[in-house]
């Protein structure tokens, strides 16, 4: 049976612009809802809690026997300047990884189908995640959309569902 472990934002810091909650409550609605896809699809699974840190995260996904980590995020300007004005949805993996990379491209082709703007859904390597760089599966961190913007912001609150459904079809 595959096993995937979930690893949904622990910033609860970082809050929505539309009010509506933090990067973490909305992560962790996302695999809330994932979760009887995957049980539907006999994928085991494990998840962090809100309490962990990424790193503590990562030292509890090395530590079981998964096939797969899957670290979900959303979004914000880098420096805040564009604040609100940039969109889209990125798949990080480490760029030694064919299967993360591989896994990568299935969520970019599930995801551009749901998400309003597909030619702003992209992957991307990356040599400076942790959560792609140090754990033992292959991995992906997917920033899924962009908190500080009301639009992305928005369509993460209405599409809760739609993502998760999405996600684990692109797992298996």
């Amino acid at each position: 049976m595959p096993s995937v472990f979930l690893s949904p934002s622990t910033q609860e810091y970082n809050p929505y612009i539309t009010g509506a909650g933090s990067e973490e409550y909305f992560m962790n609605l996302i695999a809330d809802a994932m979760e009887p896809y995957l049980t539907a699809n006999t994928i085991r699974f494990g998840r962090n809690t809100p309490e962990m840190t990424a790193a503590s995260s990562i030292r509890q996904g090395n530590a079981g026997n998964y096939d797969f980590y899957l670290a979900l995020h959303s979004n914000a300007s880098t420096d805040g300047s564009r604040e609100g004005f940039i969109r889209g949805i990125i798949a990080f993996y480490y760029p030694g990884s064919p299967r993360g990379q591989r896994a990568a491209e299935f969520f970019v082709d599930g995801l551009k189908a749901i998400y309003p703007l597909p030619a702003l859904v992209r992957t991307e390597p990356t040599t400076t995640i942790g959560e792609v760089r140090r754990t033992r599966a292959p991995a992906v961190l997917l920033e899924l959309g962009f908190h500080d913007n009301p639009e992305d912001a928005q369509w993460i609150v209405t599409h809760i569902g739609a993502m998760a459904e999405s996600l684990v079809l692109s797992l298996t």
